[in-house]
């Protein structure tokens, strides 16, 4: 018999993640069925249950997956000298998120999956483990960059690189939980609102004070 490539293996598993990334994103966790994904797939039950056993399987490998993208952006981001700054970065990271992960379902489709597998951590510890490493890492990750933004005078504000991390992820949650409930926001939207929050402080710096 044959012996199926490495190359079609890694084909027919993203063929399976991307059928049901689609359908949770259009129907619901809960309310998507193994069948569903079958179908959404165009694969026979042995194809997909060899890779998969379950649903939780299936959110929990997207999750990852999306995990391992992003923190390929960063990777790409520190070895960049001087680094992007954070409102590039930020639209850089939410594109690879909402626009490139999968086919055939659009931003505010993937934003409510991307709510859906948060709600999923309240009961699936599995999952929830998952997501606080992720978590962990991309805080991480974004406090290294500021770091780097110190280092080569990007950045001189007396505020730890640990806040600066939590706060950054804050904004990309909440802009992810806006496209999901209105859909109406691009992503440069998020990068631009940054990069005038940034300029706040050289604004104020070059005006001067009034006159007494």
């Amino acid at each position: 018999m044959a012996r199926v490539s490495q190359e079609h293996l890694d084909a027919r598993r993203r063929q399976i993640l991307d059928g049901a990334a689609r359908c949770f994103a259009r129907n619901g966790f809960h309310a998507t069925s193994m069948q569903d994904v079958l179908t959404e797939a165009g694969l026979s039950a042995g194809a997909v249950y060899r890779y998969f056993r379950s649903k939780d399987e299936l959110i929990q490998a997207i999750a990852e997956e999306t995990f391992a993208s992003v923190r390929g952006a960063f990777v790409e981001a520190t070895a960049s000298n001087p680094p992007p700054t954070p409102d590039v970065l930020v639209v850089r990271v939410m594109t690879i998120v909402l626009e490139e992960r999968i086919t055939g379902a659009d931003r505010q489709a993937f934003a409510r999956l991307i709510i859906q597998v948060w709600a999923e951590t309240l009961r699936d510890e599995t999952l929830a483990k998952a997501l606080a490493q992720g978590f962990d890492a991309m805080r991480a990750l974004w406090a290294e960059l500021f770091d780097a933004y110190r280092a080569s005078g990007m950045f001189t504000a007396d505020v730890s690189s640990a806040d600066l991390a939590r706060t950054l992820i804050a904004a990309v949650q909440g802009f992810i939980a806006q496209q999901a409930l209105f859909g109406d926001v691009e992503t440069g939207v998020l990068g631009e609102g940054l990069r005038g929050l940034m300029s706040m402080g050289a604004g104020a710096r070059a005006t001067p004070p009034p006159s007494v």
